[in-house]
């Protein structure tokens, strides 16, 4: 796991003075060394995390002759077996490395060697021969990439942070991407909260060739249920999972992983219990009420034996390192969670440098409580269209809050008008109420992110639908791209067994009618597992790392709240007026308005870090990390020095 950093010009040599100031920007993402590669009109910077053949295992990395170099983020989970297959075919291999075979796999098989990789992923390959330069990311996207194209050529880099070290790249918003944040909670691939700055999408590459740049998809997520006996699947999915989290084990370095209190990261630890004794780590917090999830976790790893570890979070601790977070995010991600992932990757860092984690098992198995949405509206299938809209109209008329409003409402529209993914936060009516930036007509809002992507499924169930739109959209978006951020900020990489191409091939042919049998989410997992874990975690509701921001923003944070909101800089962007006074609603008990405020607070934080400038903060290495490399590598190690450079 690493940072990785390029550029590539068509005229004009690269400077490694700028390739250095990239590669310190992300120095969180790679503590144990750092190497560079300058070529003609080409340069690698990168910081190195060292997972897998810790000695041998230095970036850039190159074939026999020099002409084919690489920077590489991630882990190959079926690179030994490819090693084996290219040694048949002649190659020589210097080290153990899944990077080197990148090298060599790209001499066989060019820019189509994305195809043959199974793993997690972000990586650039420079072909000198060709004068090309190959960007790639994994099928889900569990790993970065970002890029922006220049008069001068292409910058690229594991984090924005990094590009902005570039010369002439500017920090500017870009307001379509605020105006689909305030819906999304996250600003959707390909594009970021920066003007000129893009996301390189999940199962995409990038080909760049004297100043031109051609993007193209290599693989796509979809579904093909098959009409096969529950058991059948049952079994499937139980050894894949096995398989898989074996697959994921790979590493020359301690390991452990995240447990919350439901069934996907259980099921993780305790097929890792299977092979050898685990870490395990849980965060909570104060306030969070009833049985916490410390509590259910540490019952979980009681019963299946881990040595576990947790920690218990202030609101008043929760405040003080938000700068920080909103710092190393990059790009506002108002999903509260992010934070508490924050907190328990720094738990786990001074212990391990690997975790395995549940991410991923709710889009692929059918695990949120929405995708049951459709079973239940069934009925207003039957109904003509104008039916179904004279329906609606009648419902906006009743009373907020009456009772079958609501119902009546989410009926009466289509699908793909009423789910935009996990997160919707603001409506364009909302926003239109507040926001100072109101589109143009030829804008299409977040209908350009998901209107493609239910004309591309329009022949799947509701269910399905709502899955692929989560798998291209809220997975990447949020989740994993909280996940990479918080665990990198603490130095730890993390993995995540669900999101795995084998794992994707069972689950993507289990019918609707057995991903949610019984009304019950994730019923073939859960099944599947039944035998693995105690019914009581099996069965048990998704919490996921719960963070009281509903409490917290009427009590312990209302004053920074409202000092934030009060802020003249708000005007550039918002009415301050309606936002304080959604404030003062919530406060009062008039209204829960604490994911709509906390969505603008996020965007707040990160305009003064990474546009303003009124809150400065610097990448470090954590001190917990440094401990635990001198304990891995030695007395020095915690010092960061410098190892490697290559010129040629």
């Amino acid at each position: 796991m690493c940072g990785i950093c390029g550029i590539a010009n068509r005229d004009g040599n690269v400077e490694m003075e700028t390739l250095r100031q990239m590669a310190e920007r992300i120095i969180h993402r790679g503590p144990d060394d750092e190497g560079f590669y300058l070529g003609s009109g080409v340069g690698f910077g990168f910081r190195r995390l060292s997972i897998i053949d810790v000695a041998g295992g230095h970036q850039p990395m190159s074939n026999e002759d020099g002409s084919i170099w690489v920077v590489f983020n991630g882990e190959i989970y079926n690179y030994k077996w490819l090693r084996r297959e290219l040694v048949e075919r002649g190659h020589r291999f210097r080290t153990d490395t899944d990077t080197e075979v990148l090298v060599h796999l790209y001499e066989e098989e060019g820019p189509d060697l994305v195809g043959r990789l199974r793993g997690m992923f972000a990586f650039a390959i420079w072909d000198e021969p060709r004068r090309t330069l190959l960007l790639a990311r994994d099928h889900f996207g569990i790993k970065p990439l970002y890029y922006t194209l220049t008069p001068e050529g292409l910058v690229f880099a594991s984090e924005i942070k990094s590009l902005l070290a570039a010369p002439g790249i500017e920090a500017r918003v870009k307001p379509e991407s605020l105006w689909n944040y305030l819906t999304f909670q996250y600003v959707p691939d390909p594009e970021t909260m920066f003007e000129g700055i893009k996301k390189l999408p999940p199962a995409h590459r990038l080909i760049w060739r004297d100043g031109e740049a051609k993007l193209g998809r290599y693989w796509e997520a979809t579904f093909e249920p098959e009409d096969r006996p529950l058991p059948v699947f049952v079994d499937e999915v139980r050894e894949v999972l096995r398989e898989s989290v074996r697959a994921h084990m790979n590493s020359d370095v301690p390991r452990g992983a995240f447990l919350s209190s439901g069934v996907d990261s259980s099921t993780i630890v305790a097929l890792l219990k299977e092979l050898e004794q685990v870490k395990t780590f849980t965060v909570g917090f104060e306030g969070a009420g009833g049985m916490s999830e410390i509590e259910y976790a540490r019952e979980t790893a009681r019963i299946l034996g881990t040595d576990h570890r947790d920690v218990v979070i202030s609101a008043d601790r929760y405040a003080e390192v938000l700068p920080d977070l909103a710092y190393y995010q990059d790009e506002p991600v108002a999903d509260p969670s992010a934070i508490a992932l924050y907190f328990v990757a720094e738990l786990a860092s001074s212990d391990v440098a690997v975790v395995l984690s549940g991410e991923g098992a709710d889009e692929l198995f059918g695990g949120y409580t929405i995708y049951r949405e459709p079973l239940s509206l069934r009925m207003f299938h039957f109904l003509p269209d104008g039916v179904r809209r004279g329906l609606g109209e009648w419902a906006r008329g009743l009373p907020s809050g009456m009772k079958g409003r609501g119902f009546l409402l989410r009926g009466s529209r289509l699908l793909s008008d009423r789910f935009v993914g996990n997160a919707n936060i603001f409506s364009d009516n909302e926003k239109r109420a507040f926001v100072k930036w109101t589109p143009d007509g030829g804008f299409a809002g977040v209908k350009v992110v998901t209107e493609p992507l239910y004309e591309r499924f329009a022949d799947m169930d509701e269910v399905t639908q709502m899955q692929l739109v989560d798998i291209h959209t809220w997975l990447p978006g949020d989740i994993l791209m909280k996940a990479d951020k918080m665990t990198m900020a603490n130095s730890l990489e993390l993995r995540v067994p669900f999101l795995d191409v084998r794992v994707f091939d069972v689950a993507r042919r289990i019918p609707t009618s057995l991903r949610l049998l019984e009304g019950t989410t994730k019923y073939v997992l859960r099944e599947a597992v039944r035998d693995i874990l105690p019914e009581a975690v099996s069965r048990r509701k998704k919490l996921g790392f719960p963070v009281p921001t509903r409490r917290w923003l009427r009590d312990e944070l209302y004053d920074w709240a409202r000092e934030r909101l009060s802020d003249k800089s708000v005007d550039q962007y918002f009415d301050r007026e309606w936002l304080l006074a959604r404030l003062e609603d919530h406060r009062l008990g008039r209204g829960d308005y604490a994911r709509k405020l906390w969505t603008v607070l996020m965007f707040l934080l990160w305009h003064d870090i990474y546009i303003s400038g009124h809150v400065a903060v610097q990448p470090t290495v954590r001190p917990g990390v440094l401990r635990r490399r001198e304990r891995l590598f030695g007395q020095g190690a915690a010092q960061g020095q410098r190892l490697k450079s290559y010129t040629p």
